[in-house]
């Protein structure tokens, strides 16, 4: 590879790399961030929410937005997004500032979906599948990397520097965005419509709204019910909105090429059982041991146990292209998500022993890093170089409302049954670890439904013609 992709590369992995790190250091330092501002756990919780939210809304309309305008240039204020709520999270005196700094950390959300668009648009094509593997190997590999080095930063360097460090990073990824990477020359021109952006913005806050307060304040309370409702309601006007205008935020028929809601499908599953083994693994390793199961493991420790795990994720993901050129992108997700289904059934029988967890965590990471890796390019394959930022960033989003599902499921199921001590028995974490290897084996059965693909001299890689398929060249 020349040089010069190679620093492309570089810096949009290192772009990449800072959303799921900053959504995994506050994981398993939210008991501390708790009594540093001396709150209760449901306040505590929206700092994970508030990432949540934003980033969900941010993924697809930054997309968007470097669709029509410029992706370095939106890719460059992403960063710096990311920086200033950085930074004013490690300022925050107050839960609240906190919050709030969360969510403009969020809203660099757009800098995942942007950095596939601007590799198609830099990138030869035999260079592509390899590099769009790669970078998005790091979707996994950052948030279990988050939450390996939350301990040690914060009984190290201390808690500003939870923040601070990814302020710093972030930072010098904008900077060298702007001064290394050409503009992409590929560009819708047209501008944003207002409407479908707020609606899309509306039914998006409110479904994680509610799917996030579900476990707190009960599924059949009001407030939730109200939330979901709300939800189904803007969402209906979303979609009515976006058939209505001339150059919509989302071009529906792109969404409706099989391509791309498969994939959909696949990342909102996937990201059901990925981010919800990656917050309850860490969880069921600090439980003490005199409640009949876990090991007793600090923050820390229990970062240390995930760092093998990481690992793998991070080698399955450089070797998951060569993967997908010998069985094609189809019947790699389907093998990924098999493994990760495998390594939480494993667990939910064989966790009395810290080796049994390690091998569980791996194999899991396995299966997740092949099949993120290989998410981003199915969707590229279904879609024109000017809609890729939008399709990749309604992926990337689908997989942030997956993983707040799961984690929202998970807790619900966990806290259904908690011993006295106030610890989930072990029964709660056995059926929470097997509905996400439930959610693993439907990834690999929708995987299937995945149009098999071709690579074309001229076009680029699409899907194949079929009854069901509509080729993205058509829709140019």
């Amino acid at each position: 590879m020349p040089s010069r992709h190679r620093l492309i590369l570089f810096v949009l992995c290192s772009g990449v790399l800072a959303q799921p790190l900053l959504q995994a250091l506050t994981v398993p330092t939210l008991p501390r961030i708790q009594q540093r501002f001396d709150t209760d756990q449901s306040t505590a919780a929206w700092v994970l929410t508030a990432f949540l939210l934003a980033a969900s809304v941010a993924a697809p309309v930054g997309g968007r937005a470097g669709d029509a305008f410029g992706k370095t240039r939106v890719l460059a204020i992403s960063l710096g997004l990311l920086a200033a709520g950085s930074l004013a999270a490690a300022a925050a005196g107050s839960i609240g500032l906190l919050i709030a700094a969360r969510a403009v950390q969020g809203l660099g959300g757009g800098a995942v979906p942007l950095s596939f668009a601007i590799l198609r648009d830099h990138l030869p094509r035999h260079r592509l599948r390899g590099a769009v593997a790669l970078t998005s190997s790091l979707l996994s590999v950052g948030f279990a990397a988050g939450i390996v080095v939350a301990g040690p930063i914060l009984d190290g360097l201390g808690y500003h520097w939870l923040f601070l460090l990814p302020a710093i990073a972030a930072a010098a990824g904008a900077l060298a965005v702007l001064w290394l990477i050409p503009e992409s020359p590929v560009r819708s021109g047209a501008r944003i419509p207002l409407t479908p952006a707020v609606l899309l913005a509306g039914w998006l806050v409110t479904l994680l709204l509610g799917v996030s307060r579900g476990p707190h304040a009960g599924w059949s309370s009001p407030w939730v019910l109200g939330l979901l409702t709300s939800s189904l309601a803007l969402a209906a006007a979303w979609l009515y909105s976006e058939s209505k205008v001339r150059t919509p935020l989302i071009d529906l028929r792109m969404m409706a090429t099989r391509g791309v809601w498969s994939a959909n499908l696949v990342a909102l599953a996937i990201g059901i059982a990925m981010y919800g083994s990656f917050v309850f693994l860490p969880q069921f390793t600090q439980t003490p041991s005199d409640n009949g199961y876990g090991f007793g493991a600090s923050v820390t420790a229990a970062g240390q146990l995930m760092l093998p795990s990481s690992l793998v994720g991070f080698l399955c993901g450089l070797s998951a292209a060569r993967l997908a050129a010998r069985l094609g992108v189809r019947l790699t997700l389907v093998y990924g998500s098999l493994a990760t289904a495998a390594a939480l059934a494993m667990v939910t029988v064989l966790h009395a022993e810290v080796w049994q967890v390690v091998v569980a965590s791996c194999v899991c990471s396995a299966g997740t890093g092949i099949v993120f890796a290989n998410l981003a390019n199915a969707t590229v394959d279904a879609v024109p170089a000017h809609q890729t930022g939008t399709a990749i960033g309604m992926n990337a989003n689908i997989r942030i409302v997956g993983g707040a599902i799961g984690s929202a499921l998970g807790v619900t199921i966990l806290t259904a049954d908690l011993l006295p001590s106030g610890y989930p028995t072990e029964r709660g974490y056995v059926l929470g670890f097997a509905f996400m290897a439930g959610t693993s084996l439907v990834a690999g059965v929708t995987a299937l439904l995945i149009p098999s693909s071709v690579i074309d001299e001229d076009q680029g890689a699409h899907p194949r013609a079929d009854a069901t398929s509509v080729p993205a060249a058509t829709q140019r």
